[in-house]
């Protein structure tokens, strides 16, 4: 990992009315790499993520996309410019298709008169393309016409990284991606991380869940008290060394 950060934020103040939930906090994720974030209730986890993803507009601060300064208006902002999110409340239409997951907001129409006035999608070759994608990240599933309330939760989760895999051109945030899965669920959506940095898109990756992040992680971002506390690696530390960091027993 090597270069300049991908994304990165400068000094971002986030205040709602007397609360401070950011208080000159920065962040850098580098290339290729899967960053964590962790940090204990009320560290400013969430307030960062919103902020880049343009759920929020910072009162201070500078964020920087490929070196370049950015100012998100909205998500659909970040979204133009590379940035997808896969939420922990597995944020999928249970009554569409697969497919019609994938491609919901982007859909394609048919060509010609057929879609440009009677406006009709292009279903086969949405199927098609959702299938590939699919494929690419090694998520089995039989069929992209099958409604999505059918899959298991592991698969839906699948379903929302596979669609943001699909759209990101610089960065995938994961907010508790494995937070209402069980065991063999949440391997599986660790293993889907693993793909999609291998395909060089980095990952920011919000979590409590601290094994999982010591599995999959290359670095560690440790939010306390509205500012980044440390950045670790979990090959030099350990569990206990980045818990005391967070609480605020050990200083980097």
């Amino acid at each position: 990992m090597t270069g300049e950060p991908v994304l990165k934020a400068q000094g971002l103040i986030q205040r709602y009315g007397p609360v401070t939930a950011l208080n000159g906090c920065d962040f850098e994720l580098m290339p290729g790499e899967v960053l964590a974030v962790i940090g204990d209730n009320g560290a400013g986890k969430s307030s960062l993520i919103k902020a880049l993803t343009g759920a929020t507009r910072p009162d201070e601060g500078e964020i920087f996309l490929d070196g370049r300064r950015v100012s998100f208006r909205s998500p659909l902002d970040a979204r133009r410019l590379g940035i997808e999110t896969v939420y922990q409340n597995l944020a999928v239409a249970p009554a569409l298709d697969i497919a019609a997951n994938l491609y919901l907001g982007r859909e394609k129409r048919r060509k010609g008169v057929l879609g440009s006035v009677f406006r009709m999608l292009d279903k086969p070759v949405m199927r098609a393309e959702s299938a590939r994608h699919m494929s690419e990240l090694n998520i089995g599933l039989q069929s992209m016409a099958g409604a999505v309330e059918n899959l298991s939760g592991g698969q839906r989760q699948g379903i929302a990284v596979a669609r943001a895999a699909a759209w990101a051109s610089h960065v995938v945030i994961m907010d508790e991606p494995t937070a209402a899965l069980g065991v063999k669920e949440s391997a599986q959506v660790l293993e889907l991380i693993a793909r999609v940095r291998g395909r060089g898109l980095p990952v920011v990756l919000i979590s409590h869940n601290m094994p999982h992040v010591f599995e999959i992680a290359d670095r560690i971002h440790i939010q306390r008290l509205g500012k980044r506390a440390g950045v670790v690696r979990p090959s030099d530390h350990t569990m206990s060394d980045v818990v005391a960091i967070m609480t605020g027993a050990v200083q980097l």
